[in-house]
């Protein structure tokens, strides 16, 4: 059985997360955004959404356990921030419902999402640059980075939510990613 740890950084919906997860069959478990690397024994990370980017624990050293990460939200602005890229406040701000243009068929994450993907995502905070070695593979009228992917090392995030029910695609977004993980 699979095996994910969903690192909570605070967010309201981390449990959502975990949920989802569990309800697929995953045996997933929610640890705390300070636990020690070498705790850590999954076969796949999803760093939670959160709050504040200064509050993210230990998350930049769990991009080097060579195990797929999946950044959610801030997740994925701790991946970017952490590896290089440029994260700056959204021009919109709160949570809003969003349609996100897939562009990358061949994206392991992403590739199965229809074309275009209604979401809900939060746009205080977004990756601004792309890190080295990162692909585009989902933007939206809102946000230039929605979603982003280092296929060669399994690091990728969204910037929306796929665990809450007005995101059309959630699910299949997190089955994309156990089957990463189970490679």
């Amino acid at each position: 059985m699979t095996k994910i740890d969903v690192v909570d950084n605070h967010g309201q919906f981390t449990h959502l997360e975990q949920r989802a997860l569990r309800d697929m069959g995953v045996d997933v478990e929610l640890i705390d955004n300070e636990t020690p690397p070498e705790e850590i024994d999954a076969d796949g990370l999803v760093l939670s959404g959160g709050p504040d980017i200064d509050d993210i624990g230990r998350c930049g050293e769990y991009l080097d356990l060579d195990v797929p990460v999946l950044g959610i939200c801030l997740g994925m602005q701790i991946i970017a921030d952490e590896l290089g890229g440029r994260v700056g406040g959204g021009e919109y701000g709160g949570y809003a419902d969003v349609t996100v243009d897939v562009l990358d068929d061949d994206d392991p994450l992403t590739g199965s999402l229809a074309p275009e993907t209604r979401v809900w995502a939060s746009h205080a905070d977004e990756v601004k640059e792309l890190p080295d070695g990162f692909t585009l593979t989902g933007q939206s009228d809102v946000c230039d980075v929605e979603a982003m992917s280092n296929a060669d090392r399994d690091l990728y995030g969204v910037q929306w939510h796929p665990e809450v029910a007005h995101t059309e695609e959630g699910e299949e977004l997190f089955e994309n990613f156990v089957d990463i993980c189970n490679r």
